[in-house]
């Protein structure tokens, strides 16, 4: 992505510094639509667009208006090129924890972001609510929305602009926004499943419980591990569209197949979308040090681990969150 331009005119800096302070909303906006780090390019290409047609924008709409119109096309244009994103769990029934249903099927999948990048500071109210609408969870039932329906309940729902706005915003008739806005709610209902329905999970998350699931994995201790997880909890390894259901089938992989985790370093970062996250660092096969194996990102209830997910693209997602692609760089 070539980076934005500077224009030659005295008051760029200042142009600049505007389009900057809404880096991290029309982030957070493009990434419930992509569900995808490709969010960020989103974003910078929508600044690219916008300093090409600045001499076009005469103040007479609001530039954080004006800017979330030109990430909308930019958002629209990438979902019209590609399939929709989803997970594991999305695509069918829980798999038996057994290495043979290891498959990496042509689809793309949900993938995580910190919440820094997507997630402003300010009001408390409104850093919980906006950690609650980048959930993995959440951002996967987006993706079952038509585009236009997903721009529109992300504005209206999780943005909370007025349905006049959505309508100048997106060109059309409040009629249709109020419309689409029905249907896109009736879809995520059906799925149970809205932004305000999903756990609080990094609230949930004291550090001690935190630190006795880094101790427990890096153990492998067997009666530790069983007392963190919930006898419900799911697990999900993307690319593989294997998914597990019910913590005897979690442990049966860790400790069967997934044995070669035994050892492994975990590394506390910053969370990721609204929920705890750790680099995993498991031994080399060559029995050299350790190799980058996976982001996990863990969602917690009462006290219980409910869900794993083990991002398995290190070298897409690790650099997001300051992770080394090699251990020894760790301090």
């Amino acid at each position: 992505m070539e980076p934005v331009p500077k224009a030659s005119v005295v008051n760029a800096p200042t142009l600049e510094e505007q389009f900057e302070q809404y880096r991290v909303e029309l982030t957070g906006y493009c990434y419930r639509m992509l569900g995808s780090v490709d969010a960020e390019d989103a974003v910078q290409e929508t600044f690219i667009r916008a300093w090409r047609a600045i001499d076009r924008f005469e103040g007479r709409a609001a530039l954080r208006s004006w800017l979330y119109r030109i990430a909308t096309n930019v958002c629209l244009d990438m979902i019209e090129s590609r399939k929709r994103r989803a997970r594991p769990m999305d695509l069918g029934p829980a798999g038996a924890p057994v290495v043979e249903n290891l498959r990496t099927p042509d689809q793309l999948w949900i993938e995580p972001m910190p919440d820094g990048l997507v997630v402003g500071d300010g009001d408390p109210a409104e850093i919980v609510a906006g950690r609650e609408s980048v959930r993995l969870a959440f951002v996967a039932a987006l993706q079952q929305l038509p585009a236009r329906q997903r721009a529109v309940l992300i504005l209206c729902e999780v943005l909370r602009w007025k349905a006049s706005e959505v309508a100048e915003l997106l060109e059309t008739s409040v009629a249709s926004v109020n419309s689409a806005l029905q249907r896109a709610r009736a879809t995520l209902e059906a799925s149970e499943l809205t932004s305000s329905t999903t756990a609080p999970s990094v609230d949930a998350a004291d550090e001690d419980l935190l630190r006795r699931y880094v101790a427990a994995f890096e153990q492998y201790d067997m009666d530790a591990l069983t007392a963190l997880i919930h006898e419900d909890a799911t697990q999900s390894m993307p690319p593989f569209d294997l998914w597990l259901a019910g913590r005897d089938d979690v442990l049966t992989w860790w400790f069967g197949p997934g044995n070669g985790c035994r050892g492994s370093r975990v590394i506390p970062v910053r969370s990721a979308n609204g929920a705890p996250a750790f680099g995993q660092y498991k031994p080399a096969e060559n029995g050299e040090g350790y190799e980058p194996w996976a982001l996990q990102v863990v969602e917690i209830e009462n006290g219980r681990f409910v869900e794993f997910t083990f991002f398995l693209d290190v070298e897409r997602v690790f650099p997001l969150f300051g992770l080394p692609l090699e251990f020894s760089e760790l301090a």
